[in-house]
């Protein structure tokens, strides 16, 4: 017998599903294939980011961008600024280059194939395999965190998380059922989401907790095995926040590729290790009487966590932007791509308007 062996039934699974799924603003109803536009969308803003979050933020872009041509024919400014607070600002530059392959290579329609899927910007395996399953009904598997789950308690799976990917995707292969390819998908979502959780999964409730070996052997909220996180080390820098005389802010825009690519800040320097907040000033985008602030800002990227220096200034109306840099109306500051790091350093410096 082979790690991938189970009696686990994909049958008993749907029937489950039939009766306990979630009803989510990007599903269609029960018996109705979803717009592959929706699933797409809401695959892509589930990436590192919980369902309660995505919600609102997929409700509001999609009155928006109500479908791919408008989301293609849109600048990737407006598109950046409807994602600001998602994080993982890359996901969105790859979702408005994708929609723009999508109308000119594909009429505006996404290809029910998971090799062309796959060929698409920003699109992986998972998002293919949810794509394909979810709204083409294709013969895929879509495997993320909760499935990840959900497989290694099932078979008990001592290998490690990321190297157990392709033994839990095997699994999830095997599991397939000849129809019902998106209801598998979306139920194995709804049984890691819902039942069998990350703390006291409630295996009392679960149509799998027969044949789940990890249940039977009291193990269940030790899977998955994950390697040691290896945490970069702590960065450090400064952020400049300028308000004019006449109700401004000083922002800049970020180089559009790397880590908040494109998004809007307030001038900065470098962020490194050793950062010396003593001597920031000597970077900064305005001869002005600069005050440093009390406290830091402090953010965690997935890499590593990051401590901020916050100095204010205010300098009269009329004062040019340094280049490189602009003025925005403190009013119109929602409306701007600021990611949530920065909105934490406009908040700290007391700007409002965010």
């Amino acid at each position: 017998m082979t790690v991938t062996d189970t009696t686990a039934s994909a049958d008993t699974l749907l029937e489950w599903y039939d009766r306990h799924r979630r009803s989510l603003p990007w599903r269609a109803p029960p018996g109705k294939r979803t717009d592959p536009y929706r699933v797409w969308l809401s695959e892509i803003m589930l990436q590192q980011t919980t369902v309660q979050a995505v919600k609102g933020y997929f409700e509001r872009f999609l009155l928006r961008f109500p479908d791919v041509e408008t989301l293609a024919a849109a600048p990737v400014e407006a598109v950046m600024q409807a994602w600001a607070g998602l994080g993982y600002y890359s996901r969105a530059r790859n979702l408005h280059a994708c929609a723009q392959v999508v109308t000119s290579q594909h009429g505006g329609h996404f290809p029910a194939d998971e090799t062309a899927l796959l060929a698409l910007p920003g699109i992986g395996a998972y998002t293919a395999g949810a794509v394909g399953a979810i709204a083409f009904d294709l013969p895929a598997v879509a495997v993320d965190g909760n499935v990840e789950r959900v497989l290694s308690r099932l078979v008990a799976l001592e290998e490690p998380l990321p190297r157990a990917k392709s033994t839990i995707r095997k699994i999830a292969l095997s599991l397939l059922p000849p129809k019902r390819s998106g209801d598998f998908a979306q139920a194995l979502m709804d049984l890691g989401a819902t039942i069998c959780t990350p703390r006291k999964p409630a295996c009392a409730l679960c149509p799998w907790s027969p044949p789940c070996r990890s249940r039977r052997e009291g193990t269940a909220e030790t899977f998955p095995r994950k390697e040691a996180k290896k945490q970069g080390a702590l960065r450090r820098g400064a952020a400049f926040v300028v308000l004019r005389g006449d109700d401004h802010v000083l922002l800049r825009d970020r180089p559009p590729r790397g880590l908040l690519g494109g998004m809007a800040e307030p001038p900065g320097t470098e962020w490194s290790a050793g950062f010396d907040p003593d001597a920031a000033t000597a970077a900064a985008p305005l001869d002005a009487s600069w005050r440093r602030l009390g406290g830091n800002v402090r953010h965690v990227f997935t890499h590593f966590p990051l401590e901020l220096t916050v100095y204010r200034a205010e300098v009269p109306a009329g004062t040019p932007a340094p280049a490189g840099s602009r003025w925005q109306a403190r009013a119109l500051l929602g409306q701007e791509a600021l990611p949530t790091v920065m909105r934490k350093v406009l908040a700290h410096a007391d700007i409002e308007g965010i």
